[in-house]
């Protein structure tokens, strides 16, 4: 019994996998986020043997390396483990509601909305704590997430290319708004110099809890919009054929993209690339069903944040590399073979 099936929604047939290998890839998947977690917590500026970091996560060893993993690696982890959860999604749903497969948070300058936004509120505003930023990194992902959808926007439907060069050249003023800003008071900004590069160095857990709430919200409208952008993909009159609410659909997968990306910039800065990568990986794992493409994105897109954030730790130590920086030499080989295929990953 082979476990592929034939695709009927498409031009000719492709192969979609089967259940069979879904379920293989998600047990593989979920591996090796585990494996990933465990290294992130054991691996630093000096390794870290296992049998201290039992200890310190399930006895009360005192000691220098127990106080670095209790205070410092497992904070880390656990916040790269959620911003890659919101990275992952965001970028798969931002893909499947524009139908385009070269669009992500990053490159269509949600990223950038938001980080900009968290800087007036910072730096002008005199706002630190997360319960008040935050909500100038929702309303600057929401304002360029809305504006990019409009510039892209033909009588003909929505146009992938100009969504990606209005998303590239909103990023382009508005990161150089951003430099701008912070040059106006360098010892004010000097705080938010990791943050600006997309980093998980330093980020308490208190920073991340204001924001998770939202993120459980952004989680349950992504997957109540799954089944209606599967259809959505197929085009809007036969969404509509199909019972599909346009409207709503979109507001919701708005709404959750919205959360998503900004509450991620808020908690580690503009980190790019992960929404557009992760996404693709599981289309071809798992075919072109939205509901499998979240999960995958959900474990996958962690996965690839901390081993970043484990590459930057140990290319140059002592010194770290910030995870952003990381990401940024991975995703940019891998824009420009996305560019280049003839045929991008379907939607």
């Amino acid at each position: 019994m082979t476990t592929l099936a034939l695709r009927q929604d498409g031009p000719g047939t492709e192969p979609v996998p089967g259940p069979r290998r879904r379920l293989l890839g998600l047990v593989v998947a979920l591996v090796v986020l585990v494996v990933l977690l465990v290294l992130s917590v054991m691996i630093g500026s000096t390794a870290i043997s296992p049998s201290v970091v039992w200890d310190a996560l399930f006895h009360s060893s005192a000691g220098i390396d127990q106080f670095a993993i209790r205070d410092f690696r497992l904070p880390r982890t656990i916040v790269g483990l959620v911003v890659g959860v919101a990275l992952g999604l965001s970028g798969a749903l931002i893909q499947a509601l524009t139908r385009n497969p070269l669009a992500d948070p990053g490159i269509l300058g949600v990223h950038a909305g938001a980080s900009f936004a968290v800087t007036v509120a910072v730096g002008l505003l005199g706002i630190h704590d997360a319960r008040g930023y935050m909500w100038f990194a929702f309303a600057g992902a929401l304002i360029v997430t809305l504006l990019v959808l409009a510039l892209g926007s033909t009588r003909q439907g929505s146009s992938p290319v100009v969504m990606v060069l209005a998303g590239v050249c909103i990023g382009s003023v508005l990161g150089g708004a951003r430099e701008a800003l912070q040059l106006t008071d360098p010892d004010a900004f000097d705080a938010m110099r990791y943050w600006n590069a997309g980093s998980i160095v330093g980020r308490p857990l208190e920073v991340m809890w204001p924001i998770l709430p939202f993120f459980a919200v952004a989680l349950i409208l992504a997957f109540a919009v799954s089944g209606p952008l599967n259809a959505l993909a197929l085009g809007d009159e036969l969404a509509v054929a199909q019972g599909v609410r346009l409207v709503r659909t979109r507001v919701l997968a708005v709404i959750a993209l919205t959360l998503l990306a900004g509450g991620a910039t808020a908690i580690a800065g503009p980190i790019g690339f992960v929404g557009l990568m992760v996404p693709h990986v599981a289309r071809w794992i798992v075919g072109p069903h939205q509901r499998w493409i979240f999960v995958y994105s959900i474990l996958l897109a962690p996965s690839l944040l901390l081993a970043s954030d484990v590459l930057g730790r140990i290319v140059m130590r002592p010194v770290e590399i910030p995870v952003g920086v990381v990401t940024a030499f991975v995703g940019a080989p891998a824009l420009v073979a996305l560019a280049r295929r003839k045929r991008a990953s379907g939607l």
